[in-house]
């Protein structure tokens, strides 16, 4: 395959966000661990919708994209990420958690797609444990956590975040952590953050949620932006996974990468390990709740508000997710900080030695 700009190999993403010594990297704090439709971009929701109409048979032709190599994902997922595996429970089901490195810790969180995982926060991950703690979080019905048939809500996400910050805090023997979210993920972590804000000392959110022109959400406490059945009708009698299955074909995962990008020079690795994790069972349970609007909270704007700690927002100009008009009420902020990136809506991948930089600034400022 042809060498692009942003296929970076381990190493170079590596030098970019390395602070410390890579060779000292161990085990996360040396201890063990014990006991909207409307903030969807245009585009993606007529594409959704016109792979709901999608012929049986076109559908079918899901498994055909799949080379013999990519076949094999069908067996049990492989960890995305270097380290000790963590599993913890929330709200009775199992939810998985890398860890590495050593250092003041430093919790990852990964973006809310139809193929989403801690894989999105490689870079971030390899590259900060020379320094930091790192624990990059698969959230419900994602990666290696429990997929299981039931409600995906902000509520579940935001659970889950407040049990792993609880065992991070734990485990490393601190009063609070840092905290890094991508996309959808932002508003959970704000969430968690105005909830306990004491256990949190630093935010970074990338190309967070809630900020185009078209959001004005404000409203009723713990809303979501679509009605429950939206997702009743996606689901269906049994369809959800035939949708879902369309939705996920490789070309179809490589296709929204791209929207995401603003370029066709992807992240091979990282599709190729969203490929995967499509194919497991249960993959379709959280991704539809997704798609249907129930994990986009109608009162974020709010949230937002509410956080007191440093904030640092970062996003990118290119791609399909560059609308922030309503960023200005923050730039106006004391503790908001706001940095954008000539790239897409992943900076850390394209440009992983300006990302590291800014945020080390933001995290080690006084």
């Amino acid at each position: 395959m042809k060498d692009s700009p942003s296929l970076h190999s381990s190493t170079e993403i590596a030098a970019g966000l390395q602070v410390g010594d890579p060779g000292k990297a161990a085990d996360a704090c040396q201890r063990p661990f014990g006991a909207d439709v409307r903030q969807m971009q245009r585009r993606e929701f007529l594409l959704w919708s016109a792979l709901q109409v999608w012929p049986a048979s076109t559908l079918a032709q899901a498994s055909a994209d799949l080379t013999p190599a990519l076949n094999t994902m069908h067996s049990a997922l492989e960890p995305a990420l270097s380290g000790e595996t963590i599993t913890f429970s929330s709200h009775g089901r199992p939810v998985h958690l890398y860890a590495s490195g050593q250092g003041a810790p430093l919790l990852l969180v990964h973006s809310i797609n139809a193929a989403a995982s801690a894989a999105e926060v490689r870079p971030l991950h390899e590259g900060l444990r020379g320094s930091r703690a790192v624990f990059s979080i698969d959230l419900p019905g994602f990666g290696l956590s429990d997929r299981s048939d039931r409600a995906y809500t902000p509520r579940l996400m935001t659970d889950a975040l407040h049990e792993a910050c609880a065992l991070i805090r734990q485990r490393c023997g601190v009063e609070q952590i840092d905290a890094l979210a991508v996309s959808l993920s932002c508003e959970f972590l704000a969430r968690a953050a105005s909830e306990q804000p004491a256990h949190y000392r630093r935010l970074a959110l990338v190309s967070p949620t809630g900020f185009s022109g078209r959001d004005d959400r404000r409203g009723p406490p713990e809303s979501v932006v679509a009605p429950a059945w939206v997702h009743g009708l996606m689901r269906g009698p049994g369809w959800g996974r035939w949708l879902y299955k369309g939705l996920t074909r490789p070309a179809v995962i490589r296709f929204f990468l791209e929207k995401t990008w603003g370029s066709r020079e992807i992240d091979e690795t990282m599709w190729r390990y969203a490929v995967a994790s499509t194919q497991q069972p249960g993959a379709e349970h959280a991704p539809l709740y997704f798609v249907a609007g129930q994990l986009f909270s109608a009162d974020i704007q709010t949230g937002y508000e509410r956080l007191a700690m440093p904030i640092w927002m970062s996003h990118g100009t290119r791609g399909d997710f560059t609308d922030y008009r309503r960023k200005t009420w923050a730039e106006g902020r004391a503790n908001w900080r706001i940095s954008v990136f000539p790239t897409g809506a992943l900076p850390y991948f394209e440009q992983p030695e300006a990302f590291a930089q800014a945020l080390r600034a933001h995290l080690e400022a006084g």
